[in-house]
């Protein structure tokens, strides 16, 4: 027994050896093009963030003042606002329906294949032309009551909610169907065998096990609540909008990646510098809510 344990330690020893001896040459391009496509662009973008330019070349360093704009941006606090209850609302509603169509489709149904094919195809298809068609859609219902999305900020708001659920509960609910498979049998079977209720077994057994699948989709639906860009601007483009008293404009409908974009757009001076403080904002923003999220559901998951 020992001398089959020093044998297989001695193979892996040399297994070992090319690995290491070659791990330069197959991992220093991949490096090097992460630094290249991100690390770079991600430190010039910070340092951009404090400068006052048209192009990069003739950045003006101004310190705190994009910031300061930034902060006393009413439009990028209404933004902010906007998108967050818009991702609470979506988290919800995405995670809850894409667990019960992924609970549903596991319990030995027939067509159960075809269903999880048709719930899938959704996602594939990119958020551009969702919000075109959606717009086409909502628009055709909403003209027989003398309105239209564009009109109304609550049509606005909730269009965006169902376009992204359609989009996004088919690839969530492939991940819950992972880790619905992944429950352990013997555990259900002792339930069963203890009298435990279905609802008992689904609260108790069922979803403790599938806890690592609600990290991983709480946090792609948070992130992606954060991030939406695509729909929002085919969709309603930030419509309707408010008039302030000093004769500015507010789109009632935008969220945080329009706004920086639409900041970004602008004709003023400081209109790049401001949105790029804007992006780093959002940055830490997006970074910091999903830490606490990954933190607090993986506080939850059982250990196995």
């Amino acid at each position: 027994m020992k001398r089959k344990r020093d044998t297989s330690a001695v193979n892996g020893k040399l297994l070992r050896r090319p690995i290491r001896r070659w791990f330069p040459l197959f991992m220093g391009p991949m490096v090097a093009a992460f630094c290249i496509g991100f690390v770079w662009p991600f430190l010039q973008g910070i340092y951009l963030s404090f400068c006052q330019f048209k192009i990069t070349k003739n950045a003006k360093f101004v310190g705190l003042e994009n910031y300061l704009r930034a902060f006393s941006d009413q439009s990028f606090g209404r933004a902010f606002w906007y998108t967050a209850l818009f991702t609470v609302v979506t988290v919800v509603l995405i995670n809850v329906l894409a667990f019960a169509v992924a609970y549903a489709l596991t319990q030995k149904m027939k067509g159960a294949n075809l269903f999880r094919t048709v719930f899938f195809m959704p996602n594939l298809i990119g958020g551009i032309v969702l919000g075109y068609i959606w717009s086409m859609i909502f628009d055709g219902i909403l003209s027989k009551f003398n309105t239209s999305i564009l009109l109304e900020t609550k049509y606005g708001f909730w269009g965006l909610v169902i376009l992204l659920c359609w989009q996004q509960i088919g690839y969530m609910m492939i991940i819950y169907i992972a880790g619905l498979q992944a429950v352990p049998e013997d555990m259900l079977e002792a339930a069963r065998i203890d009298g435990a209720t279905r609802w008992q077994t689904l609260w108790k057994v069922t979803i403790p096990n599938v806890m690592p699948s609600i990290t991983i989709c709480t946090f792609l639906t948070l992130t992606n609540g954060f991030k939406l860009y695509d729909q929002n601007l085919a969709l309603t483009d930030g419509l309707p909008f408010i008039i302030n008293p000093d004769g500015s404009t507010i789109k009632t409908t935008e969220m945080l990646a329009l706004n920086i974009v639409s900041t970004f757009n602008g004709s003023g001076l400081h209109s790049r510098g401001t949105a790029q403080a804007k992006a780093v904002l959002f940055f830490i923003l997006v970074a910091a809510m999903g830490l606490i999220q990954l933190r607090a559901t993986r506080s939850k998951e059982v250990q196995q």
